[in-house]
């Protein structure tokens, strides 16, 4: 299908001349294909523009001029390839182009990390409004990923200290590489650790998570974009509950005396309501979407037990 791809459409791209040609091309072959938005962009208009630009080094605010610009041969083959690659193989474009960008901050992605699109990013460039009512000095983010989430932090909490954990060497490869691109490894600290195992012993004012919560049944339902995210950060044992029940049993021992933990869930949130009657959780609602992201101080979780 690939080759075939290439050869049905090679001749129409040579035909095209400016960046504003190649753009109304992109969108109309991912507008015909069945291709799955959510990595980053939520329609074709944005996912072309992120894939074409990017790919020939230009800013996603270039001025309006720019797009009368000719692209040389080189350039289009390139882009016919990156379309090729997101429409036949469902390669999300993060991936095609090593770029996502998650609370105004841009960050370095491959497949060893997954793609940040959390909906606690909202939560960040609010400063955790109505969810704390004091500066978090000792922050720990737990299953970090490429960082974006500590990152993000440090710029909104400039005198904080940052401890960023995760399982995956791998992982954590791509968070050092974020780190020094964004100039903040004297504010977020990285640590190898299973959940808490190796975490020191502090306290932390806020604990932040976006844990594995999908369980092996819903991941096999789940568009194909999303097999190339390394499984290890998406799915979890006990229907996908096993690394949020052991984070809501720990997290309290890491926690300040008015610290508060949040974690997302996903579509988790009734069960786990369900599982823990005795605990009140603060379902949090955000403005752009998303689903399933609870606060919860450490002396509510003390009714939660192992």
């Amino acid at each position: 299908m690939s080759e075939e791809f290439i050869k049905n459409n090679f001749e129409d791209i040579l035909e095209l001349e400016t960046v504003l040609d190649v753009f109304r091309w992109t969108v109309s072959k991912f507008n015909q294909s069945n291709i799955f938005y959510g990595h980053g962009t939520d329609n074709s208009r944005d996912e072309a523009m992120n894939l074409i630009l990017s790919s020939i080094f230009l800013p996603l605010d270039i001025p309006d001029v720019l797009f009368s610009s000719k692209l040389t041969f080189r350039e289009k083959k390139l882009i016919l390839n990156l379309v090729k690659k997101r429409v036949c193989k469902k390669i999300p474009v993060a991936y095609l182009i090593n770029k996502s960008w998650f609370c105004g901050h841009q960050f370095y992605v491959d497949r060893r990390v997954i793609i940040p699109k959390s909906p606690i990013g909202e939560l960040i460039k609010n400063r955790f409004k109505d969810i704390i009512d004091f500066y978090p000095k000792n922050i720990l983010d737990m299953c970090t990923g490429s960082a974006c989430i500590a990152i993000s932090c440090s710029y909104e909490f400039l005198k904080s200290k940052i401890d960023a954990v995760d399982i995956s060497e791998n992982a954590l490869k791509i968070a050092r590489k974020n780190i020094l691109l964004h100039g903040v490894s004297n504010s977020v600290r990285l640590i190898h650790s299973n959940l808490f195992d190796k975490v020191p012993e502090k306290k932390y004012d806020l604990i932040i998570s976006n844990p594995p919560y999908v369980s092996k049944n819903e991941f096999r339902k789940l568009p194909q974009e999303y097999s190339y995210e390394p499984k290890v950060a998406l799915i979890a044992e006990e229907n996908g509950l096993k690394i949020i029940r052991k984070i809501l049993e720990i997290s309290k021992n890491f926690l300040s005396n008015k610290g508060v933990l949040i974690c997302e869930v996903g579509t988790n949130s009734e069960i786990i309501s369900n599982k823990y009657p005795r605990t009140v959780f603060n379902w949090i609602a955000t403005k752009n979407g998303g689903e399933g992201i609870f606060s919860i101080s450490r002396d509510k979780l003390k009714n939660i037990k192992k």
